[in-house]
């Protein structure tokens, strides 16, 4: 019911929101993936598949555009459909995604493709009621196996990418599942956690931003902030003498002050000329180099963000492999001698019982990497994190000394053309 042409279906969504939707959904569209295994259909046979998902689930009563992806071992359809109801105005969610759980859209349109992956041959998950359904980002977390310190960070990554201010920031956290306490009289003025991991365990305590890192503290949120919204932290000293009208009637002080401003601008004109920057260049390099500096923050503090998720789990999977025998060797035990071993290992086996359940939450789907294979991914992440620290000090110093010497060469031509004009008003005047 739309175009397959991108943007022409996009005008035509809007056009059935506008005419039929009731403007009370911020929903524009519902995103939907159907994947298939491995070597099992072709891209034909997925779009027919998909085709006829979309049939039965939205009866003609949606629009939708469909593209088949081929990027990945496993073909799947990306399915696009309107949020309106084009015949009642109702929403998406209104219709399919209300009640129980088990009558939401995600089982609805699980229960349809699997219906269809019978029908056609095609394998389908088993026990599909042992998992259940999850946001983009819970599924994106879960597949990287990150800990609640590294998902946590992410999600106030994400916070201030969309803040105007601080305040802003803060009223928009429970949006994005984060609980905060802020009390801006205290050492520890700020705190964060995640709804989930309260939900999970009520008695879940707080994490301080600074055992987040210095980036997660409020003076650095409040300039991460001032990034995005484009401006610039990092105010550079201005070296330009200013000359008074005192000191413009007295010429010795006049030329001292003369020369030793002369003397600054070219050594800031020295600075730019060794970056290969031309002066009338000179801001746009300072802001671009702004940019590059704080770019390779980010991009450090999700290296090391990655070394701190994989750090916990080598220590989790070292103290798994010294108490792994333990639960081996009960399990080969019965009756008197098992009865036996529990009262003697007692300690050790609930030791074990623990760290199993963290090793399971880690590593949901099973696969188990070796504490030599993190150890070494820990390695080379740390060759990676030691390289673009260099790579950061060096563009650190390139944006400040660029940003030092733009603020000085835009003072010195400034003062220069002041007493242009000054000595132009002094000889109107005289005429």
């Amino acid at each position: 019911m739309c175009e397959t042409e991108p943007v022409r279906a996009a005008e035509q969504f809007r056009a059935i929101r506008e005419r039929f939707g009731s403007s009370r959904s911020t929903t524009k569209a519902q995103h939907i993936i159907q994947s298939f295994s491995p070597n099992e259909v072709t891209p034909e046979k997925a779009m027919e598949i998909a085709q006829e998902l979309c049939h039965r689930l939205l009866q003609e009563q949606y629009q939708y555009i469909i593209a088949i992806h081929t990027d990945h071992d496993h073909i799947h359809a990306h399915i696009l459909v309107n949020n309106t109801n084009f015949i009642t105005g109702r929403t998406f969610e209104t219709e399919h995604n209300q009640g129980r759980k088990s009558e939401r859209a995600w089982a609805e349109v699980r229960h349809i493709s699997d219906e269809l992956c019978k029908e056609n041959n095609l394998s389908v998950i088993e026990n599909p009621e042992q998992s259940k359904g999850k946001s983009h980002w819970e599924w994106d977390m879960t597949r990287q196996g990150l800990s609640w310190k590294a998902k946590l960070k992410y999600a106030i990554d994400q916070v201030i990418k969309v803040s105007e201010n601080f305040e802003d920031f803060l009223a928009k956290c429970a949006d994005f599942g984060i609980l905060y306490e802020y009390n801006p009289d205290h050492k520890i003025d700020l705190k964060f956690m995640l709804a989930e991991q309260k939900e999970r365990n009520p008695r879940a305590k707080f994490t301080r931003s600074r055992t987040l890192g210095w980036y997660y503290e409020t003076e650095q949120i409040k300039g991460r902030i001032a990034q995005y919204m484009g401006g610039m932290i990092y105010v550079p000293r201005i070296k330009v003498r200013q000359i008074t009208p005192k000191a413009e009637e007295n010429k010795f002080v006049r030329d001292a002050i003369d020369r030793g401003n002369m003397k600054v601008a070219s050594i800031a004109k020295n600075i730019i000329a060794e970056y290969g920057v031309e002066p009338e260049e000179i801001r746009n390099a300072a802001i671009s180099a702004y940019a590059h500096s704080r770019r390779l923050v980010s991009e450090l503090n999700n290296l090391k963000t990655e070394i701190e998720d994989l750090e916990v789990k080598l220590k989790v999977l070292k103290k798994y492999r010294q108490l792994k025998h333990y639960g081996e060797e009960l399990k080969a035990l019965s009756g008197r001698d098992e009865k036996k071993y529990k009262e003697t290992h007692s300690y050790e086996l609930s030791e074990y019982g623990k760290v199993r359940t963290q090793v399971l939450e880690l590593y949901p789907s099973g696969h188990i990497p070796t504490v030599e294979k993190l150890e070494k991914s820990i390695t080379a992440l740390r060759k990676k994190l030691s390289a673009m620290n260099t790579e950061y000090n060096q563009a650190d110093k390139k944006a400040r000394e660029l940003a030092d010497a733009q603020r000085t060469i835009e003072e010195y031509l400034r003062q220069e053309q002041s007493r242009d004009h000054q000595k132009r008003k002094k000889r109107n005047d005289l005429e």
